[in-house]
């Protein structure tokens, strides 16, 4: 998967996220995403869905989703993050080993890229634990 070049789930309406893990697709240069149907989206602000302090076992991938290590045997630690992927901003499931991997997430993004002919709207700048209380900024519909 880390050749993957282009992304294309845009009929696939059902989807609200993505797994942090696509960020290891680093050849990664286009995507086609129906943005309207993701949590957070600067169109509606979807809201993220609150976090469950506990994953049942088996629901959660087997290596942290930042360092590939193994998880504690309290589980992983879950968070939502917004992420430039390819050309779109997706809302991103990390599965953390340990707060260290949390910290190391990249910050979500602040600006538009170079080149990006969109106008900028922004997302919740930090990862979080979703839920309907999170403060998102205004959309664009706002």
């Amino acid at each position: 998967m880390s050749s993957l070049r282009s992304f294309d789930p845009y009929t696939s309406r059902r989807l609200h996220w993505f797994p942090y893990e696509i960020t290891r697709c680093t050849a990664l240069t286009d995507s086609r995403v129906s943005t309207r149907h993701l949590y957070g989206n600067y169109k509606n602000r979807l809201p993220f869905p609150r976090l469950p302090a506990k994953l049942p076992t088996g629901s959660h991938p087997r290596r942290c989703s930042v360092c590939a290590g193994p998880f504690p045997e309290v589980g992983p630690i879950q968070r939502w993050i917004s992420l430039w992927i390819a050309t779109d901003v997706l809302p991103l499931l990390v599965h953390a080993c340990s707060d260290r991997c949390i910290d190391a997430l990249p910050r979500p993004p602040g600006e538009a890229p170079d080149g990006y002919d969109h106008h900028w709207i922004e997302y919740i700048d930090h990862p979080h634990e979703g839920g309907r209380e999170l403060h998102q900024p205004p959309g664009a519909d706002d």
